[in-house]
């Protein structure tokens, strides 16, 4: 068994995922990911999973070891935001040709590559990725990493997490799996603080994680890594100096976090910065597992005189939008930590959740589903475009909180649309993220365009004329009766301003 098929089932075989524990010998090595359905949209594969994973640390060189389309399709398709360095916004691929994979130059071009971006860039380190093409020709780039590094002295990590080998979130966990044996670990730092902590899984997308940053930094606590979002090489290398972490999406890096509790002893939990209430109760997490591991009891006070004057901002600036809001029904069709977490926000200020998506769900979040919403109906595990577009297009729905794949859905049905997911422009963790999430619902569903998309075109109807026979409708079937009966005959006045 290879090296990479001993990985991936070690990965499938994750003893913190409950689900995965609850599942027989057999059902676990088949992993977490669903086959994919004939015909529908395959999503992110593997490589795509370990390229999101890791792009955000912001410092380094990313090199696709690949033909050019690999690179493409996969640069720059997260909102994660850097506070510095812009190395992580240029394209590197090695560009491999039919020429290179027939005379097995892959290796070389690989080596030549490393040694032109130490030259032209100095970064602190290159992150080299595996891919379909060279995985399958046999290219051994842990051997060019080793070599490259004690030729150029700095660090080059492979990512072996070729796509055919499995999910988007497969990948996720296989970057974990490529920091843990190259980078977190390898650098000790010199100043350790009672109060360091590691936040995973959070991407900064938006430049979200700045929103919560501020709050951390007024208690005295260190983030001394984010992983990966607006991260640095050296931070991540000292990474196993935290005292503590949270988890932001267990999906995608709770191996990672199990096994720095293990190696490093740093406790972790899964908390959420999005919605006031799980904003308030992540930081007391932290501040707890922090007296824990020594730090002083004081904290824990400063926390709560924290979350209590920050609540009470926040709780003000909502109120304003309660009288809009209240009662409005919002469809979530996303998966993973936002399934919960953003539903748990929005019930807070009156907002009635239709259903909500838990396609890439734990099931830690489906319970906590269920704890929220008291209805399990309200919960699906998949919903078909179709379904979507009839239970928008019906009016079950005033706004549908989604990612840009289903967003052409909304605007079909005339029902407006928000982007919760990595595409999206606006911040919406911790307190003014709550806020500003709400805005954005406000000012979706109050947008005077959707009023007027609705209204008929000219050429759809024809006015009642004195020839029609008594009782005859006008207007195509299609129109509903509410819009039938908003259409008015032409004035008198109109009719003869017309025929003169």
């Amino acid at each position: 068994m290879s090296p990479l098929s001993i990985k991936i089932n070690a990965v499938f075989d994750e003893p913190a995922c409950e689900k995965n524990r609850n599942k027989d010998a057999k059902a676990r090595q088949q992993g977490c990911s669903k086959p994919l359905t004939p015909g529908a949209a395959a999503g992110g594969c593997a490589f795509d999973g370990a390229k999101i994973m890791l792009q955000p640390i912001t410092d380094v060189a990313h090199l696709i070891h690949a033909p050019l389309a690999c690179e493409g399709n996969s640069w720059d398709n997260r909102g994660a935001a850097s506070s510095g360095p812009r190395l992580w916004r240029t394209s590197f691929t090695t560009d491999l040709t039919e020429l290179d994979v027939v005379m097995g130059q892959g290796e070389r071009k690989l080596f030549k590559a490393i040694r032109e971006i130490k030259e032209k860039y100095a970064p602190p380190a290159v992150f080299v990725y595996s891919t379909c093409v060279t995985a399958l020709i046999g290219d051994d780039i842990e051997a060019v990493c080793r070599r490259a590094a004690e030729k150029f002295g700095l660090p080059v990590v492979p990512v072996n997490a070729p796509g055919f080998v499995g999910s988007k979130n497969l990948g996720n966990k296989l970057a974990g799996e490529a920091l843990l044996d190259h980078v977190i670990g390898t650098v000790e730092p010199d100043d350790i603080g009672p109060h360091d902590i590691n936040i995973l899984g959070e991407f900064n997308l938006s430049g979200e994680f700045w929103l919560v940053k501020p709050l951390l930094d007024r208690l005295g606590i260190r983030v001394r890594a984010c992983i990966p979002g607006d991260a640095r090489y050296l931070d991540i290398a000292s990474a196993h100096r935290a005292r503590a972490a949270m988890l932001v999406c267990s999906t995608a890096l709770i191996n990672l976090a199990r096994k720095m509790e293990e190696r490093w002893d740093i406790p972790f939990f899964e908390g959420s910065f999005y919605g006031i209430t799980d904003t308030s109760e992540a930081l007391r997490q932290i501040a707890k597992l922090l007296v824990k591991k020594g730090a002083d009891s004081e904290i824990l006070a400063r926390t709560e005189a924290l979350i209590e004057i920050e609540e009470a901002i926040a709780w003000k600036k909502l109120e304003a939008y309660r009288p809009r809001l209240e009662g409005k029904r919002v469809l979530l069709n996303t998966g993973g930590v936002k399934s919960w977490s953003v539903v748990h926000a929005l019930m807070e200020i009156g907002i009635e959740i239709v259903g909500t998506s838990v396609k890439k769900s734990t099931v830690e979040d489906k319970e906590r589903i269920k704890q929220i919403l008291k209805d399990e109906n309200h919960m699906f595990e998949s919903m078909s475009a179709r379904e979507l577009y009839d239970m928008l297009s019906e009016g079950k729905a005033d706004i549908m909180l989604s990612g840009g794949r289903t967003q052409f859905i909304a605007l079909k049905a005339k029902t407006p649309w928000l982007d919760i997911n990595q595409e999206r422009h606006h911040p919406y963790a911790g307190y003014d993220g709550m806020v500003e999430l709400v805005r954005q619902i406000d000012l979706a569903i109050h947008n005077p365009i959707w009023r007027q998309v609705r209204e008929p075109a000219p050429w759809e109807y024809q006015p009642i004329l004195e020839e029609d026979p008594p009782g005859t409708q006008s207007g195509p079937e299609t129109l509903h009766d509410s819009e039938r009966a908003s259409l008015q005959q032409p004035t008198a006045s109109a009719s003869a301003e017309v025929s003169r």
